[in-house]
């Protein structure tokens, strides 16, 4: 397997540091509201990859976190009348609904920085007795230009970084790339005890902190959106690599942006969207199988109409299945055919030589189109049971490794029942009454009764 390095930029071949074991860390969502769909791209694609490390043989100890304390959420919160722990409560409950609904699996973790303080303070006081930190009046900061790597996974020298920096009039920082590892209480905010006084976390600081409490020193990947290379990431590096000594990751994995209709995606275009704005229209399993057909690395652009390619897509597989399914609870019994067996082999290599090639999520969904048009071309009544068998089994099983779990026959929605009843139409225009009458007897034994009527097809569950 090769996966793309954001600290080479180059592809490099995976080799984990313990044989047949994984520890991935991604960055997870702050909690102040539902989380958007530029968020949703890099849960999903991390989701996935690690579904696939799981689907051929490795034990995965996978770490999201939820950063619970931050400015926003210090906002948002005295804007409501509420504590920053319920507003981070309410959130990390709807994170949850939405993620289930798009097929993230959680975390082995999901560590959140309020509840690892300690953890937190012990790693800046680490960096504070080797010279790499300072305090100023209840604030320390990283003392970016003692770290001689600093730049190296954003590919800039520091020069170049600082030229875009800038430091505030009130700012205590030494240097304009100094960043906050922990900030002094101010009125109003939630705080907590430290050798530097009352006060909280910086962002930077927690993702390292935790990653080193669960996963260890170093780990296999780290991944995350292309936007938090610099300076959330190369922040971590800094902090890890100066207190432990060690390298703190050895992969880092970035997704591209996400545009909508070819603008980039902001609340000043309107164009700004929740994961739970889309699923007013859209089933959440249509946002994932759109997000998984462009290779991650890409932008990819956000819009209604492909929306609907996605769905169309996505229900011509499904579509296939429940046909295989059909098929076979009606077919004699019978050992599956030699030549399918063999293609169903060669299918199963295009896919993980699809995914091992920097997890190509694009080509590996074409491999599932590429038997749906196998399946459809070559198959009919008379196919033996276990070729049918092994066909609808490996997509089903392909499917489940992307996350998009195929629908069971009673789990029908509106919209499969729809595009089914056109298809029946449409076969009885063409004469097709076989394929009419396997439609009708798919829909009735799923408890869905068809009414044929002057004004119609009329359905209804059963």
């Amino acid at each position: 397997m090769r996966l793309y390095n954001s600290l080479t930029n180059k592809k490099e071949e995976f080799i984990p540091i313990e044989p047949g074991k994984v520890k991935m860390y991604s960055c997870g969502p702050t909690v102040y509201n539902y989380f958007h769909i530029g968020n949703a791209r890099p849960f999903i694609i991390f989701d996935t990859l690690r579904r696939y490390f799981e689907y051929i043989g490795y034990e995965v100890s996978f770490v999201q976190n939820f950063t619970d304390i931050d400015d926003k959420m210090i906002k948002r919160a005295n804007e409501e009348g509420i504590t920053v722990k319920e507003l981070a409560e309410r959130f990390i409950g709807e994170y949850f609904i939405d993620a289930k609904g798009l097929g993230i699996k959680e975390a082995t973790v999901h560590p959140r920085a309020t509840e690892n303080i300690d953890a937190i303070i012990d790693l800046i006081k680490n960096l504070e007795d080797k010279g790499y930190a300072y305090s100023v009046d209840g604030d320390v900061y990283f003392s970016v230009k003692k770290f001689n790597e600093y730049g190296k996974l954003s590919h800039q020298p520091l020069e170049n970084l600082e030229a875009g920096a800038r430091i505030d009039v009130e700012d205590k920082k030494k240097d304009p790339m100094d960043f906050a590892l922990w900030k002094a209480k101010k009125e109003g905010e939630p705080f907590w005890q430290s050798p530097w006084g009352e006060g909280r976390p910086g962002w930077h600081i927690e993702c390292s902190a935790m990653a080193n409490k669960y996963l260890g020193k170093t780990i296999d990947i780290h991944s995350g959106g292309k936007d938090l290379i610099f300076p959330h990431h190369e922040n971590e590096i800094a902090q890890s690599e100066c207190a432990n000594c060690a390298p703190f990751a050895n992969y880092w994995l970035h997704n591209g942006y996400i545009n909508v209709d070819n603008r980039k995606m902001s609340k000043s275009l309107n164009n700004f969207f929740t994961v739970r704005d889309v699923t007013k229209e859209f089933d959440y399993i249509v946002i994932r199988f759109f997000m998984l057909s462009a290779h991650y690395r890409n932008p990819i652009n956000f819009s209604h109409d492909l929306l609907v390619q996605a769905k169309t897509g996505l229900d011509r597989i499904e579509t296939c299945i429940k046909n295989l399914e059909f098929l076979s609870s009606n077919a004699k019994t019978g050992e599956a055919d030699e030549a399918v067996v063999s293609r169903i082999g060669e299918f199963k290599k295009q896919f993980t030589d699809a995914m091992d090639d920097d997890v190509n999520t694009a080509d590996a969904i074409s491999t599932l189109f590429d038997i749906v048009k196998f399946a459809n071309t070559t198959f009919d009544e008379n196919t033996s049971k276990g070729s049918l068998d092994i066909t609808a089994k490996l997509l089903s099983e392909l499917m489940e490794v992307l996350g998009v779990k195929s629908k069971k026959e009673n789990d029908f929605l509106d919209s499969d029942i729809e595009a089914l009843i056109e298809e029946r139409n449409n076969a009885r225009k063409n004469k097709d009454f076989a394929r009419a009458d396997e439609i009708r007897d798919m829909l009735k034994n799923a408890g869905i009764i068809l009414e044929d009527t002057r004004g119609g097809v009329k359905w209804k569950r059963a």
